[in-house]
């Protein structure tokens, strides 16, 4: 990697936010800790430094040396990261007379500074501080001002930016552009960070890697491990071997129609039907934290037994991707979330680990999908939960409970699927810059619903039972609960406003057509409070 931002993580909600936008410059970026700053990496060409919940005068505040960076690289601050370069270097930082939060506008604003080159007058940007910068270090200029915050922006000519509101997030309408003249104009950032460059970067460093060794790699059905499997098989061919295992809490036909999937893709794919031990070690279990655990567990046996089959295996190849390791550590660097994909290898099966896509956001996982030519159903493909419907049936796990919600989440998602929506404006740019496939006409474009939403399934309700009529009958059956969110990283995520005509469709699609459910209820819940999956 020639050139590289390092954004430095003082705690901010949407750190990841701004790495996305630095990697939507076609500019490759790392998020390190608040003091893991790299003194020794030539390939550094500017630091951002992030908000942070946190107030300069707190005495827990993270804090940093800015001497390891200022004065020989390009810096700007974002909300606590312009405050504290403020309070750090003679200014001063007061609290607010009120919590400053919400949309503003740049009333005034130095076009003429490179950072706001080409912005507008009165430009909306978005506050989220309870502190404000009410004096500037000596040498500094304000370039920015709101009607309420005078220093929205400040620099020293010469080398330091600050601003105090978020670029990166969706509401500040010209915040990319004052990343792109940040990172492209003032760090001088080449912009040769693309999907192509990666493929080709990441199939030579593979090859180097893994020489002629045997690599064993365990597939979900997912984009981030089936876009690995294809990126190593490019690299190794036939010395990767991928083991699938269906622990019988996939989605309706889905072992089936994945294995055809990686066989079309030349994958060399073991299958394994493991769900009669699956299903057995479940019986009774209702805590979902259990439930987890015994699948964890149970696959961990079942991908062990397999692997060692495959003699000469040195390498365990996984779909890990960024933002799983950086949720899996704080800014202090100690653990406050175990992932799946960064929970170590079992000791016994002495592997060394390769994990192709350990830079990448979602996002780009899905531009190296299509780089590699993969089929657009699997790269669009929504997250699902490792241990599958297990943890989207409340109470304990029968084979007949797994069949009631294959079939309804089977028609929630094909009617996602099918149903087309016209999108224009703002909608239409977000969904084409997410990757999706679609055309502009007239300034339109028409996607489904499946490709608008981060994420869609079904919950079944088995503890729960209702009253019903059908026919003449009364029926007492089980309700399920549909679920869709909007997100961009899964880290906040709000309920998809979904048409009325296509619920009402769904719902009566399920009930007529899916013994054991007389009831149909959508969630409408956001996360925060709530989480995306129900257990």
């Amino acid at each position: 990697m020639e050139q590289k931002i390092i954004i430095l993580d003082f705690g901010s909600q949407t750190t990841q936010l701004i790495g996305r936008r630095v990697r939507e410059l076609d500019t490759f970026c790392e998020i390190l800790p608040y003091n893991k700053f790299p003194k020794d990496d030539p390939s550094v060409i500017g630091v951002i430094l992030s908000g942070s919940p946190y107030s300069v005068h707190d005495p827990e505040a993270f804090k940093v040396d800015l001497g390891d960076f200022m004065g020989r690289l390009p810096v700007l601050g974002i909300c606590y990261g312009a405050q504290f370069m403020s309070h750090t270097l003679g200014g001063k930082v007061e609290k607010a007379d009120s919590r400053e939060y919400g949309r503003a506008h740049l009333e005034t604003v130095d076009t003429s500074n490179p950072l706001f080159k080409g912005f507008e007058q009165n430009s909306q940007v978005w506050m989220s501080h309870g502190d404000t910068i009410t004096a500037i270090p000596d040498g500094f200029e304000c370039i920015a001002s709101t009607r309420d915050v005078k220093y929205a922006g400040y620099t020293n000519g010469k080398d330091v930016w600050a601003v105090q509101f978020h670029p990166e997030v969706f509401h500040s309408v010209q915040g990319s552009l004052l990343l792109k003249n940040f990172v492209v104009d003032i760090c001088g950032s080449k912009q040769a960070w693309s999907a192509a460059s990666f493929v080709d970067t990441t199939v030579a460093e593979l090859k180097e890697q893994v020489g002629d060794d045997r690599v064993i790699l365990g597939l979900s059905g997912g984009v981030d491990s089936s876009v690995a499997a294809v990126l190593l098989n490019r690299a190794i061919g036939k010395n990767l071997t991928c083991i699938f295992v269906d622990h019988g809490m996939l989605r309706k036909n889905e072992f089936r129609d994945v294995m055809h999937d990686y066989e079309c893709l030349g994958l060399n794919v073991i299958g394994v039907d493991a769900s009669e031990k699956f299903f057995a070690d479940l019986a009774g279990v209702t805590d979902p934290e259990q439930k987890r655990k015994i699948i964890g567990r149970d696959f961990v046996e079942v991908f062990n037994a397999e692997a060692k089959k495959i003699t000469g295996a040195k390498w365990l190849a996984q779909g890990t991707i960024y933002p799983d390791r950086i949720e899996s550590l704080n800014i202090t660097g100690k653990v406050i979330k175990s992932h799946h994909n960064v929970g170590g290898l079992p000791k016994e099966m002495h592997l060394q680990l390769c994990e192709p896509l350990k830079w990448l956001f979602k996002d780009e996982v899905r531009r190296v999908g299509r780089q590699l030519g993969m089929p657009e159903h699997l790269i669009t493909r929504h997250p699902f939960p490792g241990p599958g419907l297990a943890v989207r049936i409340l109470g304990d796990i029968t084979p007949e409970k797994v069949r009631i919600l294959q079939d309804a989440d089977d028609i929630y998602i094909r009617g996602l699927r099918d149903y087309k929506v016209r999108l224009s404006g703002e909608e239409a740019r977000k969904v084409l810059a997410a990757g999706v496939p679609a055309t502009m006409t007239d300034g339109e474009i028409e996607v489904s619903l499946y490709d608008q939403i981060w994420q869609a399934g079904t919950v079944l309700l088995s503890t729960v039972r209702s009253v019903g009529v059908m026919g003449d009958e009364r029926t007492y059956e089980h309700p399920v609960a549909l679920r869709a969110v909007t997100s961009t990283d899964a880290m906040t995520a709000d309920w998809a406003h979904l048409p009325y005509d296509f619920m009402a469709k769904v719902s009566n699609e399920i009930i007529n057509k899916v013994k054991g459910v007389n009831r149909v209820c959508y969630d409408i819940s956001s996360k925060p409070p709530s989480t995306i999956e129900w257990e």
